[in-house]
């Protein structure tokens, strides 16, 4: 299910996500050479209808046809299947941004041997590139707050989110190996995220080394995920439509890394419906009653915290989640 090249097939940097599966066939890692031997890691298309990172690698590679790179780097190439046909993942497939840890799937299988292949190959950085599925700001992810990691994320933007689940993410598994961020380039029908992108990556691609000196906390917006929302198996939910079984209005998505006050009305149940959300913390705590209260059938903050990733795209409120809690996090006081 993984195939593995040492040189970019002709035509590879013209081609755009939805084509990939005719000329790659299956996820591929790409291990292209560079005057500095241990290459940078790459990840694009885990979700196939977030194109910023490959339309990003398309620009480098066009960028150095003419020769190496200035530093090696190793490129996998998702889940094409899913971009040929515009789509986070396929009916039936597993997420190949949950297949990183242990398992017995193809997927599984793909991944192990991408990452033990990395693993001979000693990365100094990992780089996950992701767009958004609702209105977000561009940043980055880290899994944990070391220099590297936070210079890694900083690099890209001063809003850094701290994170250490869903279990089986790229960057969890790469953290093993060497500093791994994920970086969240907006919308996909935006340019601005697969410029932004590529910028990042050629900077990381000229560094000569990783910074030692600490990171600076002015001027950082550190977060913390707290809790993953969704909706429960079941019940209907509609952004435009007050009949369905919990409706939340549509506009709530420009409310995306904005504090939400205590007392914020957020969406309605329908009558003789359970007013509940899964709402559980990364060691699959119930937090439903921390951060949220239920009367009347209306549902409303309980206590402030800050949305990040609510999306009205259904498809995907199904496949993963409705949005993200978080809370803000002092990295002085970690220090």
């Amino acid at each position: 299910m993984l195939q593995i090249l040492h040189e970019a097939p002709d035509g590879l940097a013209d081609c755009p996500a939805d084509e990939l599966e005719d000329l790659l066939g299956e996820p591929t890692l790409l291990h292209l050479p560079g005057d500095r031997s241990q290459p940078l890691h790459v990840s694009v298309l885990l979700h196939g209808n977030e194109t910023a990172g490959w339309d990003a690698m398309r620009g480098i590679l066009k960028d150095f046809a003419g020769g190496p790179l200035p530093r090696a780097m190793s490129v996998f190439i998702g889940n094409v299947h899913a971009a040929r046909r515009h789509m986070r993942r396929l009916d039936g497939q597993l997420d190949y941004n949950r297949v990183w840890g242990g398992g017995a799937s193809p997927e599984h299988a793909m991944a192990r041997a991408a990452l033990e292949e990395m693993r001979r190959l000693r990365p100094v950085a990992s780089i996950d590139v992701h767009n958004t599925t609702g209105p977000n700001p561009h940043y980055a992810c880290v899994n944990r707050l070391d220099r590297h990691s936070l210079h890694l994320a900083s690099r890209f933007s001063g809003t850094v989110v701290y994170f250490r689940a869903p279990l089986g993410m790229h960057a969890l598994a790469f953290r093993a190996l060497c500093p791994a961020v994920t970086i969240e380039c907006g919308m996909p029908e935006s340019p601005a995220g697969a410029a932004h992108a590529r910028a990042y990556l050629e900077q990381r691609l000229f560094e000569e080394s990783m910074p030692e000196n600490p990171i600076a906390a002015e001027g950082l917006n550190l977060f913390r995920t707290r809790a993953r929302v969704a909706v429960p198996e079941g019940m209907s939910f509609s952004f435009e439509d007050q009949d369905a079984d919990f409706f939340l209005p549509a506009e709530l998505v420009e409310h995306n890394f904005c504090e939400l006050p205590a007392g914020m009305q957020l969406g309605q149940w329908r009558d003789g419906v359970e007013p509940r959300l899964q709402v559980r913390s990364e060691r699959g705590q119930d937090l439903f009653d921390c951060y949220f209260e239920s009367a009347g059938g209306r549902l409303r903050v309980r206590r402030p915290f800050f949305l990040s990733m609510l999306t009205t795209r259904k498809k995907i409120v199904m496949q993963d989640c409705l949005c993200y809690i978080m809370e803000r996090m002092d990295l002085a006081r970690l220090a």
